[in-house]
């Protein structure tokens, strides 16, 4: 087993290893010994406790007496839905399902590093791109469920003479947003986890702690932002003023 193997990594190639082969078989990847790997276990658990969360809230939703559990869920759900219609005018709590989804998971992995034995999937740059592809397909989606076969057309710019120029540039600045998304979520989260680290093992507990909170605001933050652009980039796709 590696030094730096979880403990619940450990356990999941102890047992299945056989399954992750077999996963690892789907995409061409040959057979290893040790198939799972620290930041898709963790992924697994995050998608595991929003799933017990959400399994818990629903039976206890009430009008008349809701609970501090549902008061808590209300108030993500008023945000993010004021942050969509901010965004996107009133279409966009139409759009809610996929940005509520993608800034809980991200705030979850970013915040259950701090959980001893346990760390963030968000500091790994694999994780960070796996969300930045969904994003990206996602708002090319519903752009084309907004416009249809002209949706290429929004890239060609106002005037058609602009279009050799536009259109590539374009294209660029597209693929440019998944770099974007990887590095920033990737860079933040990693650095934050490195420095609560070593704060923690050149520290006494007190100093610590302050670093603990930074990382909490930190990985608010890019969840956060990491969802605002989401929006931002599914309200340019939607638009039909261009």
């Amino acid at each position: 087993m590696p030094e730096s193997e979880l403990w619940v990594t450990s356990i999941f190639n102890d047992h299945l290893a056989g399954l992750g082969n077999s996963i690892l078989g789907l995409v061409g990847v040959h057979p290893e010994p040790r198939p799972w790997a620290d930041f898709v276990v963790m992924q697994f658990l995050v998608v595991l406790f929003l799933m017990t969360v959400f399994a818990l809230l629903r039976p206890r939703l009430s009008v008349d007496r809701p609970g501090g559990f549902q008061h808590a869920g209300e108030l993500i759900y008023d945000f993010v839905h004021g942050q969509s219609e901010d965004q996107l005018g009133h279409e966009g709590p139409r759009y809610m399902a996929y940005f509520g989804t993608i800034f809980l998971f991200i705030l979850t992995s970013n915040l259950i590093g701090l959980i001893p034995w346990f760390e963030s999937p968000t500091m790994n740059a694999p994780v960070t791109l796996g969300c930045a592809l969904v994003t990206f397909v996602y708002y090319n989606l519903v752009g084309i469920q907004a416009h249809g076969f002209m949706y290429p057309a929004t890239f060609l710019g106002p005037k058609w003479w602009l279009a050799p120029l536009m259109f590539p540039i374009e294209v660029v600045s597209h693929l440019a947003r998944l770099l974007s998304l990887t590095v920033r979520l990737y860079a933040n989260m990693f650095a934050g986890e490195q420095v609560t680290l070593v704060f923690l093992k050149l520290t006494f507990f007190a100093v610590p702690v302050v670093f603990m909170g930074l990382h909490v605001f930190v990985g608010l933050v890019q969840a956060y932002i990491f969802m605002l652009l989401a929006m931002v980039y599914v309200g340019g796709a939607v638009a039909h003023e261009h």
